[in-house]
């Protein structure tokens, strides 16, 4: 007996277009898995029934196919020029030339690496190395003139602190009476003073 083939069309029973949709979605992600079984493919599905309910199938992470996708969608907007640019020739060189420098930078940060040949990875490699060997030899640099500029405050410092130990020390003598403003006295006015206060 031959299967009827039935009008693509959306199903008006909502009991029908379930029942249907659940069958179809399980032969849909059995299919994706034989493919990515038989033909060694990274699939990745991702179903919302019509309530909203997510249903999702991968052959290994979700995260990984979906970044792998972004970023060869993102290759492919930066190879091509925008259509109003395509036309003039010096904008499309020059926009052409921003395209490639966006690319090495982005390989420079480890992205967009799926298209390189062996050599072109070989070649990233070592320029890679050799700004890692300027930037090393940058740094130590800054950090032998931080040093250098350490060493010379604590010289400094250490010389004051020398100079500072070999000064005398002024010792603190007994505040007297020419220290508080009191006028002297003398000793005839004290035994005046004294005699006046003892008399009756």
């Amino acid at each position: 007996m031959v299967r009827q083939k039935i009008e693509i069309k959306k199903i008006d029973n909502l009991t029908t277009r379930q029942v249907t949709f659940s069958k179809r979605r399980k032969g849909l992600f059995k299919k994706a898995r034989e493919l990515s079984t038989l033909c060694d493919a990274e699939i990745a599905l991702i179903v919302f029934s019509a309530s909203g309910k997510l249903f999702d199938y991968s052959s290994s992470s979700m995260m990984q196919i979906i970044q792998r996708h972004d970023h060869q969608t993102e290759f492919k907007l930066l190879k091509q020029p925008p259509l109003h640019i395509q036309g003039s020739d010096g904008l499309g060189k020059l926009s052409r030339h921003l395209m490639e420098l966006s690319i090495e930078l982005k390989q420079l940060e480890g992205e967009h690496l799926q298209g390189l040949s062996l050599a072109s990875l070989i070649k990233l490699e070592k320029l890679i190395e050799g700004g890692m060997s300027r930037i090393r030899k940058t740094k130590n640099e800054r950090l032998e003139d931080e040093m250098r500029e350490l060493k010379t405050r604590e010289f400094k410092l250490m010389e004051e602190n020398a100079r500072l130990n070999t000064q005398p020390i002024e010792k603190s003598s007994k505040r007297n009476a020419f220290d508080l403003g009191i006028p002297p006295i003398s000793d005839s006015n004290c035994s005046d003073t004294f005699l006046k206060l003892g008399l009756p």
